[in-house]
């Protein structure tokens, strides 16, 4: 018996099927240039970014070329580059550099390993469909992990830039040990950096279509191997070996995969969370659709294969996404032919990249964490959202402080804690008419409602379960605690309630009998029929009674109004 596999699940585990039969031949120039773009800007930034991993240059030659094809089959955008990216590699260097020393062989091989244990864990998570995992990472987290990896990486790249000795620890001891020794730096490698970092800036402003990173490269390589005699003191690549990659032999002892775990689950996290950012940014504007569990999947064989060949991890990258489109890309083709140009430049070109100086290669990242720092956004949240803005400070102080690891962790379990205490704190309120409206607003923001003498209308604000019940009651009873008149009936607007779990139900039943042997009745309005099933269960209902429940607040309003007291629908 064989097993067949349906065209539409072909389709859906291999996008490439489905968009690629229907390619269209007017895409095909656009995107060639795009992927000629692409190959400008990524094969300078691979070797710089190798710097920030902590690996040779070569490493990320080798980091580009297996991704670029293995998203392209597999990815569900039909945009999105994938490649080296510099917020994940920091941690990729700072995992690995826990468990061997940086400029090692093993470093090198647990860099690849690593990075194959990362596409292990993309396709072990899409398989799982747990593409939900990654929005548990809110936006102010995010900046704030991205604004303080750029304060991290610059820091490290400054001592590359200067031509001087670097070292290790968290920022601060960085930054100290780079003032202590600014006396060290020689004019030849501090003009290079400089000079570099300035061209990278001036070139993105006045003419950014033009590969900036490219243009530096070449011409720092040019002018360092004219003046040779000139720059001494300057450190350059050097040789670079020519061809293919060889197979990586992955790391296998249980031991070390056990340290490298944790580092592995936080790139995988933040990675995915920023490639599926990328990748839903550019739907936007294309239109096309992105299904999150695909590119979870996706980028599990991007990874296995640059981890097998030599390379490390790669990520979705809105910048070299936004790179692709801005100079006509359409579809994944673009990547696969910047795959194709890498793959000559690994087998012919290399010995051009010997004289590059690292000086122009820090340039090259520092003027691409500058361009992702967005301080106009901390500006903005903190005028919209003073404790989100808390938030996003305390990841970037947790990571000049402590760590980056330290600094991201941090927080995503503040952004939980914020979310548990804003979830277990409904936004409950007493509510009163606007006049000649049938609407119903919280009567501390609109002093214009009219209020009922008499009857009190309370909006639920928010989920009832065994962490909100407790603030909800508490809230109800300051109201009729505070009544200016003796209230004789509740009347409670659930038209947020989703969600009544069963110890909710029986403290709300437990409140409602009590309430009612003060003589004060209840009544709902605008409950939800899985609430109302959940209350019929729970014996609410039967203690409520069926009749004082009504599809609008105005209608139990009217019952209090004719009746006195809402025993009857009107």
């Amino acid at each position: 018996m064989t097993l067949q596999v349906r065209p539409a699940m072909a389709q859906r585990i291999v996008p490439i099927l489905e968009w690629l039969p229907a390619y269209r031949r007017e895409s095909l120039v656009p995107d060639i240039l795009g992927g000629l773009a692409l190959w400008a800007v990524m094969v300078p930034e691979a070797m710089a970014y190798a710097g920030i991993v902590g690996v040779p240059p070569i490493m990320g030659l080798y980091t580009i070329v297996p991704p670029l094809i293995a998203y392209a089959f597999f990815g569900s955008s039909r945009l999105l580059v994938v490649g080296p990216d510099t917020a994940t590699g920091l941690i990729s260097a700072l995992t690995v550099g826990a468990v061997v020393a940086q400029g090692t062989m093993e470093f090198d091989t647990l860099t690849s390993t690593l990075a194959i244990l990362i596409g292990v864990l993309f396709l072990l998570f899409g398989a799982l469909r747990m593409g939900w995992v990654a929005t548990f990472i809110p936006t102010p987290v995010m900046r704030g992990f991205i604004e303080g990896l750029v304060c991290v990486t610059i820091v490290g790249q400054v001592p590359h830039l200067l031509g001087i000795d670097g070292t290790s620890g968290n920022f601060l001891t960085k930054l100290w040990f780079v003032l202590q020794h600014l006396r060290d730096a020689s004019l030849a490698p501090v003009l290079t950096g400089l000079l570099s970092l300035a061209a990278m800036l001036l070139l993105r402003r006045i003419a950014p279509r033009v590969p900036a990173a490219l243009v530096v490269a070449v011409a720092a390589t040019i002018l360092i191997d004219v003046l040779a005699s000139k720059a001494a003191g300057i450190d350059v690549v050097g040789d670079l070996p020519s061809g293919l990659p060889h197979f990586v032999k992955p790391v296998l002892d249980p031991e070390l995969l056990q340290a490298l775990l944790p580092g592995a689950l936080a790139i995988v996290l933040v990675g995915y969370a920023e490639a599926l950012g990328g990748a839903k940014a550019v739907a936007m504007q294309t239109g096309d659709d992105v299904d999150p569990n695909q590119e979870l999947v996706a980028h599990g064989p991007a990874n296995i294969l640059s981890g097998l060949f030599g390379g490390f991890l790669v990520v979705g990258s809105l910048s070299k996404t936004s790179l692709a489109m801005a100079s006509g890309a359409h579809t994944q083709i673009a990547n696969l032919v910047a795959a194709i140009f890498c793959f000559l430049t690994l087998v012919f070109l290399t010995p051009l990249f010997r004289e590059m100086p690292h000086p122009a290669l820090a340039a090259i990242v520092i003027a691409a964490m500058l361009h992702l720092s967005r301080p106009d956004y901390l500006r903005s949240l903190f005028l919209r959202n003073r404790w989100e803005f808390l938030i996003a400070a305390i990841v970037i102080i947790g990571e000049l402080t402590l760590g980056v690891l330290q600094g991201i962790a941090l927080g995503v379990v503040l952004s939980l804690l914020f979310l548990i205490y804003r979830t277990s704190h409904p936004d409950s309120a007493a509510l009163g008419q606007l006049p000649g409206t049938e609407a119903y607003r919280d009567v501390q923001r609109h002093p214009e409602a009219i209020t009922f003498p008499g009857l009190l209308i309370w909006r639920a604000g928010g989920d009832l379960y065994y962490a909100s019940i407790g603030h909800f009651i508490e809230g109800l009873n300051a109201a009729l605690a505070t009544s200016r008149v003796s209230v004789n009936c509740v009347l409670v607007d659930a038209g947020s309630v989703n969600l009544l779990d069963t110890s909710a139900c029986d403290t709300l039943l437990a409140f409602i009998t009590k309430l009612q042997h003060q003589g004060i009745t209840f009544a709902f309005a605008r409950v939800r029929d899985q609430v109302r099933d959940s209350m019929r269960l729970g014996g609410v209902e039967a203690v409520v009674g069926p009749a004082n429940y009504y599809e609008r607040v105005t209608d139990g309003v009217r019952a209090w109004q004719h009746r006195g007291k809402p025993d009857a629908a009107v």
